[in-house]
């Protein structure tokens, strides 16, 4: 009953408020922190060579075990580095440090590498789980605190593995994955993108920049009423969007902008939220990370262009305050990713 009262108390709260204050940090905190090191129920998407490999999760994946999968783990682990970066005195603090330095100790690192190191694991997580990965990673970078540099030190190998294979696998995609799950390629080249700039990786920014203009320069006339399907989190189209415009000029990028997604600059232009039925489907759930998503891409573009695009923040703040309430309704199926997925919008929407 108390959880019932207070799971109401931070909807009404949230349904008013779009700021990421003190509370709201601690409660998408709460989160990851809850199932970083729960390890079932677990999905895991893995290649059975032999019986050998049949071990159980945590000892498949010492760092990244918790949260349901592999890939919710890792985003889970960027989002309490993101708030312990950004609120110093985030309740929980010690134990939150506590639990990452368990979970990215070197050696955990050194099993995760051996595993992704696998010839029949080549495709493991691609290209989602790695650009979340390099999300961690870039976030542990940019964080001076002692603890945090010696854990973007131990997981290094791991994000450097991953950058080789995105150099590796791009040049080999002849046509992109336009879905709105796992697979979209335009997403899992824009967090992969932002690591390359930070860490001045110059072939991996050659090979996103290169494959992107192959894949997408000449895409036109977006769908956007085609979507969302049934079970999206990512929006296909905003995904394209958000990662030409991070590769190509600001000038360029318009011109191709106008011919792909001209709706976007009639100042009246609306999109309804995707509406959710079920939020116990850990399928149908997936619609209320599809809204945390199309925001920060919406937030993204009226920040960057606030003349021609900043009409689109009002549509951003309707999406994002359609779903907030959603990662406190009790349910695992949403509670173990989709903060992660509302903590980037409000990374975006500054």
């Amino acid at each position: 009953m108390k959880f019932i009262v207070a799971a109401l108390v931070l909807t009404s709260t949230l349904a008013f408020s779009q700021q990421l204050t003190i509370e709201r940090a601690n409660g998408l905190a709460s989160l990851p922190l809850k199932c970083m090191q729960q390890e079932y129920p677990n999905k895991l998407s893995q290649m059975l060579i032999d019986s050998t490999e049949v071990q159980n999760p945590k000892a498949l994946h010492p760092a990244f075990y918790g949260c349901f999968d592999w890939h919710s783990s890792v985003h889970g682990h960027w989002s309490l580095v993101y708030l312990l970066k950004h609120f110093p005195n985030l309740a929980n603090r010690e134990e939150i440090i506590s639990k990452l330095t368990i979970n990215l100790s070197k050696e955990n690192i050194d099993s995760e590498v051996a595993y992704l190191s696998k010839n029949h694991e080549k495709s493991f997580e691609r290209t989602y789980g790695w650009a979340w990965l390099l999300k961690l990673q870039q976030e542990l970078d940019t964080y001076n605190e002692p603890f945090a540099q010696q854990l973007a030190q131990n997981l290094r190998p791991l994000s450097s593995l991953i950058a080789e294979r995105y150099v590796e696998f791009l040049p080999k995609l002849n046509y992109p994955l336009r879905v709105g799950t796992h697979t979209n390629t335009a997403f899992g080249m824009s967090f992969a993108w932002d690591y390359a700039l930070d860490t001045k990786n110059q072939s991996l920014q050659n090979s996103i920049r290169t494959n992107a203009m192959r894949l997408f320069k000449n895409d036109a006339d977006c769908p956007f009423t085609w979507e969302p399907s049934g079970t999206d989190f990512l929006s296909p189209c905003l995904e394209e969007i958000g990662i030409m415009e991070r590769v190509m000029p600001a000038k360029e990028f318009m011109n191709w902008l106008r011919d792909f997604a001209p709706a976007l600059f009639n100042k009246k232009y609306t999109w309804e939220p995707g509406k959710v039925s079920d939020r116990s489907d850990g399928h149908l759930v997936h619609l209320d990370g599809l809204n945390f998503s199309r925001a920060w891409n919406f937030y993204k573009l009226a920040r960057q262009y606030p003349i021609q695009l900043g009409h689109l923040k009002a549509i951003a703040d309707k999406h994002l305050n359609y779903s907030l309430p959603a990662i406190v309704d009790g349910n695992y199926e949403g509670e173990h990713w989709l903060a992660t997925f509302a903590l980037h919008a409000f990374e975006e929407k500054k």
